[in-house]
């Protein structure tokens, strides 16, 4: 029900947001039918789908109740053990986008989606799978970062939904080289690499945050977080009186090239 490339089922990806997936679950179980009907039937027009699916949009919820349970067998048996993992990698995205709003406003939040999209106002130009136009009508665009897109941004089916763009955020491939903790030390200097590491583990750390998280001298980390931004590593923002910091996705990659 969950093709690679191609349609999938609008129902499968409820808009809720949360610490664990039971909101979303609860709106699994609680598609109607008529909806159930509707998209299974336009993913049939794909692909073959199993005699089971049938049942999921007649009287009864027992079906749906299954699939939502095998969802969360799912998760909890794959996704669950790095969830801390992606949803850190998210988060830092989110940062990134925000301190883009902040300082440029909407124009330079969508300019910053490049390469995946391009603002050429009044419309937004996106690297879509398919050609589609989507009309807001004067609703909202709910730009969702996500973890498990990869190469182009994707959307709801359903044009009447509310509409979201899902992008994929940078992440290492699976094959991806790794160098060694010695490497990274090597390459941008032991108190350059400390100060990377610690901007990545925190959430917006201001200046102070990472001085004591390393033990340096405040305008030691001062200057080599501007050399850390200079070289692409590091962005940062003014927030009143402090500074807060986010490690970039050049930063991220060559973070997580290190890892075991």
């Amino acid at each position: 029900m969950i093709p690679s490339t191609g349609y999938i089922p609008d129902f499968l990806t409820p808009p809720t947001t949360g610490p664990d997936l039971s909101a979303a679950l609860d709106q699994v179980r609680a598609t109607p039918r008529p909806r159930l009907a509707r998209e299974l039937g336009q993913l049939a027009e794909s692909r073959p789908l199993p005699s089971w699916t049938t049942s999921l949009a007649r009287p009864g919820n027992a079906a749906l109740a299954s699939l939502a349970r095998a969802l969360a067998v799912y998760y909890r048996a794959l996704l669950e053990p790095h969830w801390t993992h992606v949803r850190t990698v998210v988060a830092n995205d989110v940062a990134l986008r925000t301190r883009a709003l902040l300082d440029g406003g909407t124009r330079a939040l969508l300019e910053g989606l490049r390469p995946l999209a391009r603002w050429n106002e009044p419309i937004l130009e996106v690297d879509y799978p398919v050609e589609r136009n989507l009309h807001l009508d004067g609703r909202g665009l709910l730009l969702v970062p996500s973890y498990f897109c990869w190469r182009r941004p994707t959307a709801l089916a359903d044009p009447d939904l509310p509409p979201v763009l899902v992008y994929p955020v940078p992440k290492n491939p699976l094959d991806v080289p790794h160098t060694t903790e010695d490497g990274l030390i090597r390459l941008l200097g032991r108190s350059r690499a400390a100060i990377l590491t610690a901007v990545a583990r925190r959430n917006a750390p201001t200046t102070s945050d990472v001085a004591a998280a390393v033990g340096l001298a405040l305008p030691s980390v001062s200057y080599q977080i501007g050399v850390l931004r200079d070289g692409g590593l590091v962005a940062s923002h003014r927030d009143g009186k402090s500074v807060l910091h986010a490690a970039t996705p050049l930063g991220l990659r060559l973070l997580d090239a290190t890892a075991p």
